[in-house]
């Protein structure tokens, strides 16, 4: 289980990041609305990975992955973009960043998006599918119960 942070100035896109997260069997340890509260939040919290939006107020996400990776050169850090923002991605994946989302965002591309960054996590989602294939696969012998009425 990996600890996240999502940055977005959306409300609404935290809270669905925050909710596919959470379905993969991750913990979302913080919220930020910006580049600035993001790099508080990083330093108090630590987090394992960071989803970050790339237009917002205060600092935006490129300047946002430049001062976390001063913070942290190993910091692991998700771009979360519009369509047309190409070019900005291209820039905050020189500055740092892991990799990139384009909006909108589900659980496969999340979920595709954390492996790549962290081979070795396995989520709930491939868990649940394994226990399923292996219950489809097993045969269940029921021994048999002599009836002594």
């Amino acid at each position: 289980m990996l600890n996240i942070l999502v940055v977005d100035d959306s409300l609404i896109m935290r809270r669905n990041i925050t909710k596919i997260i959470e379905s993969l069997g991750h913990r979302v340890v913080g919220e930020a609305k910006d580049g600035l509260e993001a790099i508080t939040l990083y330093m108090r919290l630590k987090p394992d990975l960071v989803t970050m939006d790339i237009t917002m107020p205060e600092m935006d996400g490129i300047a946002a992955v430049k001062e976390l990776r001063k913070i942290d050169k190993e910091a692991k850090i998700i771009m979360v973009t519009s369509h047309g923002q190409e070019d900005m991605v291209i820039t905050a994946i020189r500055s740092g960043a892991s990799g990139y989302l384009l909006k909108p965002i589900n659980i496969m591309k999340l979920r595709d998006s954390i492996r790549k960054i962290f081979p070795h996590i396995i989520d709930e989602t491939t868990l649940a599918r394994k226990e399923e294939a292996l219950l489809e696969n097993e045969d269940i012998h029921i021994p048999e119960i002599e009836d002594i009425s």
